[in-house]
């Protein structure tokens, strides 16, 4: 289970943002440049579909790969009361033949992306990953180096925890928290919910780049 906001912000900021997210984390940030495959299966009758993620780090020396499987998301009255989503996460470490694998087990590609950009992580109440990066598709299969942005001049920003069924309220109370550190910069909600940039992100970013992210917030 985990606990996941996303918002945007123009890449002319994402300076801004990273100098911002140095001083709260206390942190230094991991490059980050990541293959992703989504692949789906075409249910039998009676039987619901299936989704998957083969994500590739690009980043290590040796590509790494990691299988991840997303469901549904929290519903009810508690849901709705909260400002992150909560929804299952299962992932775990794979060889490279995954990708055979799954192809195997009957799913078939449904798209592929590049993302490319950095990452935070840190302990404050949760342990909290806060990705940024740069979401590119590939013109052809599999064709990392020719991958193209998807919306030009804007990042995706992602805030996100890992959670349990007993203290997800508490972790997605401590992401909650942490976001309002990044509000003059850009706003983070419910994946689907869309938000825009915020106005106050040039003024804001200004305002950084002029006092050099200051000192570290919190630990």
């Amino acid at each position: 289970m985990e606990c996941v906001v996303q918002g945007i912000i123009e890449t002319q900021h994402v300076e801004a943002l990273e100098i911002l997210l140095q001083g709260i984390c206390g942190v230094q940030r991991d490059r980050l440049r990541v293959h992703e495959i989504c692949l789906k299966n075409n249910p039998n009758l009676g039987n619901v579909a299936s989704e998957v993620r083969l994500l590739c780090d690009l980043e290590q020396p040796e590509p790494t790969w990691t299988v991840k499987h997303l469901g549904g998301a929290m519903r009810g009255a508690g849901a709705e009361q909260i400002s992150v989503l909560v929804r299952t996460m299962v992932e775990s470490k794979v060889s490279k033949n995954a990708l055979r694998l799954f192809n195997a087990l009957g799913y078939k590609l449904d798209h592929e992306l590049l993302r490319v950009g950095f990452a935070f992580h840190f302990q404050r109440g949760a342990q909290i990953t806060v990705t940024v990066s740069s979401v590119n598709k590939m013109l052809k299969l599999h064709a990392t180096d020719e991958a193209v942005p998807v919306t030009p001049g804007i990042q995706l920003v992602e805030v996100t925890a890992p959670a349990s069924s007993e203290n997800y309220t508490e972790v997605a109370s401590s992401v909650s928290s942490f976001c309002e550190y990044l509000a003059p910069l850009l706003h983070l909600s419910k994946p689907g919910v869309s938000t825009g940039v915020v106005p106050t992100a040039a003024a804001a970013a200004v305002s950084l780049m002029s006092d050099g992210g200051g000192t570290t917030l919190f630990s």
